[in-house]
């Protein structure tokens, strides 16, 4: 998963800068598809592959949690 997020990434960032730097009609067209395909695949791929093993409560700001972040700021101050 990782090397498949690094070779769509490394597409997406190559049809951007062809899209740039060639002097094409379907320039434009190379800008947009690497576009697309980062923010709609590899951002997407990447984020799952990076939370997929994680606790989503953890990470969300309730009683218990802001209580743990109270105590363990006050222990750093003393």
């Amino acid at each position: 998963m990782k090397y498949l997020i690094i070779i769509l990434a490394i597409a997406a960032l190559t049809s951007i800068v062809l899209g740039f730097v060639l002097d094409e009609e379907y320039s434009q067209k190379l800008i947009g598809f690497g576009v697309m395909g980062l923010f709609l695949i590899v951002f997407p791929l990447f984020s799952y592959y990076r939370w997929k093993d994680k606790n989503v409560k953890d990470y969300m700001l309730t009683k218990e949690n802001l209580d743990k972040m109270r105590d363990s700021q006050h222990q750093n101050k003393y």
